[in-house]
């Protein structure tokens, strides 16, 4: 069998679009029938690495950060609501919706890597964002998610009393920026090309069977 294609996913879990962008890759992955052939690693990136434990209303905060008005704001989130449905996925966006700090969530999706668990504890704590109305940076939903995809609690949330596990996640953010990564969602294919934001799947579609051509050619 020919050498797997390697995908790094740098985002965020409170990002819409990263979600957006994975659900079609997915499903390229999956029409092209070639699931045994990905090795896909998610790599953090955070989209507000200073904001305070008690968050901040999302609708202030984007209004603060990219000047987006309500209206705006509305049009957006019924956009991805849209493209949400035609994936399988919920957005529920609410009034009192609040923009969280993601360390620790982060911190964990790295021990989750270790556990070959991560993309299971990557979607449960998105579904709990974006579909659930849950604060990921409470540790009692992040221990709710760890139960859910079967991950040790007590090993994992040990991780982030850890300075070692803190700097790691940092020290995986810098590397990523360094090579350019300057929003989210970045696939970077084989190390060598990426594609940013949410892309349709027919472009994947592409850019995987020309990686595989090259593999197997």
């Amino acid at each position: 069998m020919a050498e797997k294609i390697k995908v790094d996913v740098v985002s965020d879990v409170v990002c819409p679009w990263c979600i957006v962008g994975y659900k079609r890759l997915e499903k390229a992955i999956s029409e092209l029938g070639i699931e045994d052939k990905i090795e896909l690693e998610w790599q953090p990136f955070e989209l507000n690495p200073h904001m305070p434990p008690e968050g901040e209303n999302i609708q202030e905060h984007l209004h603060k950060k990219y000047g987006a008005g309500p209206e705006d704001q509305k049009k957006s989130q019924d956009r991805l609501s849209q493209f949400g449905e035609e994936l399988g996925f919920r957005f529920d966006y609410w009034d009192d919706m609040k923009i969280v700090n993601t360390r620790d969530a982060h911190i964990l999706l790295d021990y989750a890597k270790e556990k070959g668990k991560q993309t299971e504890l990557n979607m449960r704590l998105i579904e709990s964002y974006f579909s659930e109305r849950k604060d990921v940076s409470d540790k009692e939903v992040l221990e709710q998610a760890l139960k859910q995809v079967g991950l040790n609690t007590r090993e994992a949330m040990a991780r982030l009393e850890s300075d070692d596990a803190r700097y790691q996640v940092t020290s995986n953010e810098n590397y990523w920026q360094s090579l350019g990564v300057s929003s989210v969602p970045t696939m970077v294919f084989d190390g060598k090309s990426a594609l940013t934001g949410a892309q349709p799947v027919e472009v994947y579609k592409q850019v995987l069977t020309e990686l595989l051509e090259e593999k197997t050619g």
